[in-house]
């Protein structure tokens, strides 16, 4: 078998001095492993399903060996032989080709080939010595940009390049696996109905701490991207927080009791909530806690903020406060922040802490990476909402993103909000598996409200007292089930939603 020596000349360490022999270092390679992969393809043809839904011509070290390997898939793909002999007319001008010996280098690998059992972890080998070479090189990009970096290159944007790149290495391979049998999916949805099995409330899906809602949906769904919508003071933020720290605190409950399983490869799984990681672009970590804390202890959010506490008021405030510190709940609350940097941290802080669901307050605050300012605003939205849609997939958990309505709705005389309401509403519609609207009649009462003593005051007080307390989440699109809507509590003071009585939830229909 022609080795690397033939035909690349080498020098050894020793006879050169010790920084020269660093800078002489190779890249990871196993020349004899491409050789004897190429002739094990050479001579049976089959062994390129082994290797060809991982190996590509790139991962070659050799260039001249990523053009045979490239010809042979070729002719493989079209039906044809691949054989030195069929290479040849193929290769016959390739310079590369021609200095290790044209047509006879072919036949040499064919003679000394490797045996077709071998060709998987020959691939492999190749595979794994490729993955290494990339490494070294986001290292030495890594070490390039600091050495020379611009003006406004930051050191936070050099390092979020720098995790992406490490985590596209790393996941090289997990969402791109081509066809899978229909009985591997079959699989996974007994999977996920056994989980609903187990799970409190039968859901398939997280659930979201408002029964109402999970009748709707079945939980919070795996790669689910969730717009929730509404007009300003509906209650979007508050909602999205009482999610949050449901699936934060579910989650806490459910460790701390050893409601956990461990998966084959040593994960441990809990079954109930999740870690939360939540992009709050318009409030601050410090107002969005601020917030939280209200909700859990029934203390006005006004009067944590003025000290107007009392006694037992404070005594609420302390053992809230001690169980949203123990909750996994992480809070980026970086200002317009590019959609790339959003998933580089959302991976980040998936690879450190683990990552059930991403909530982001809200969609029209993120950027768009590609900077392209005259593409104009529904394209950017629409690179968001790909670009969410995608992160979803891709690290497989929900991804909850809060979304402005038009000014449409406030000059109809229905003021429940619609599909067409959302703001770029074609390519966040599009790309949404759930839509879903907050909409609180009492708020749209109060500026009606008519002059007292007249007989319209009386009509309008009876209608507030009947509304008054309460608020809709609309679901307007669900991928996976029915619309409708859930009927819930909203106490103004608290920013705080919860479930009302049974007859009060109204499943409509299936879309």
């Amino acid at each position: 078998m022609l080795s690397m020596e033939d035909h690349i000349t080498q020098f050894s360490p020793n006879d050169m001095p010790s920084d020269a022999a660093n800078e002489y270092r190779q890249l990871p390679h196993n020349i004899e492993a491409e050789q004897g992969l190429l002739g094990a393809l050479l001579i049976n043809n089959d062994a390129l399903d082994q290797i060809a839904n991982f190996l590509q011509a790139k991962h070659f070290f050799d260039p001249v060996h990523q053009r045979i390997f490239e010809s042979i898939a070729k002719l493989i793909a079209n039906g044809n032989l691949a054989s030195p002999v069929t290479l040849k007319s193929y290769l016959e001008l390739d310079e590369g080709l021609a200095e290790l010996g044209g047509a006879s280098y072919l036949a040499r690998l064919a003679s000394n080939a490797t045996t077709i059992s071998n060709a998987r972890q020959y691939g492999q080998t190749i595979y794994d010595l490729a993955i290494r070479r990339e490494l070294i090189v986001v290292g030495e990009e890594m070490i390039g940009d600091a050495f020379e970096s611009d003006i406004d290159d930051s050191p936070d944007r050099q390092i979020d390049k720098a995790e992406q790149a490490l985590y596209e290495i790393a996941e090289k391979g997990a969402h791109s696996a081509g066809f899978m049998s229909f009985n591997e999916s079959l699989s996974g949805a007994i999977e996920m109905a056994e989980r609903a099995y187990q799970r409190e409330g039968n859901l398939s899906g997280i659930s979201s701490g408002f029964k109402g809602l999970d009748d709707l949906l079945g939980g919070l769904q795996e790669s689910d991207l969730i717009i929730l919508a509404g007009r300003p003071a509906m209650g979007k933020t508050a909602l999205a927080t009482n999610i949050a720290f449901t699936v934060a605190n579910n989650y806490l409950k459910a460790r701390n009791s050893g409601n956990v399983e461990t998966t084959p490869d040593g994960t441990v799984k809990v079954k109930d909530g999740g870690v939360v990681g939540f992009f709050s672009l318009e409030m601050s970590a410090d107002q969005l806690a601020t917030r939280m804390l209200a909700e859990q202890s029934g203390v006005s959010s006004s009067n944590i903020r003025k000290g107007e506490i009392h006694e037992d008021e404070y005594a609420r405030l302390v053992k809230s406060a001690s169980e949203l510190t123990e909750a996994p709940l992480f809070i980026d609350h970086t200002g317009a922040i590019p959609i790339a940097t959003l998933a580089a941290r959302a991976r980040r802080l998936k690879r450190q802490h683990g990552l059930n669901l991403i909530v982001v307050d809200y969609l029209q605050l993120v950027r768009a990476s590609s900077g392209r300012g005259n593409d104009g605003r529904v394209q950017e939205v629409s690179e968001i909402t790909q670009g969410l849609k995608a992160l979803a997939k891709e690290l497989d958990v929900p991804v909850v993103a809060l979304s402005q309505l038009s000014r449409q709705v406030e000059s109809r005389d229905d003021k429940r909000p619609q599909l067409s309401d959302l703001r770029e509403s074609g390519s966040i519609e599009q790309d949404a598996d759930i839509v879903m609207f907050v909409y609180r009649e009492p708020y749209y009462l109060m500026r009606e409200k008519p002059s007292e003593g007249t007989e319209e005051f009386l009509m309008w007080q009876e209608k507030m007292n009947q509304v008054d307390g309460t608020a809709e989440v609309i679901v307007g699109k669900n991928r996976h089930g029915p619309v409708g809507l859930a009927r819930m509590a909203f106490e103004d003071r608290f920013t705080r939603f919860s479930d009302l009585a049974e007859d009060d939830r109204l499943p409509e229909r299936h879309e």
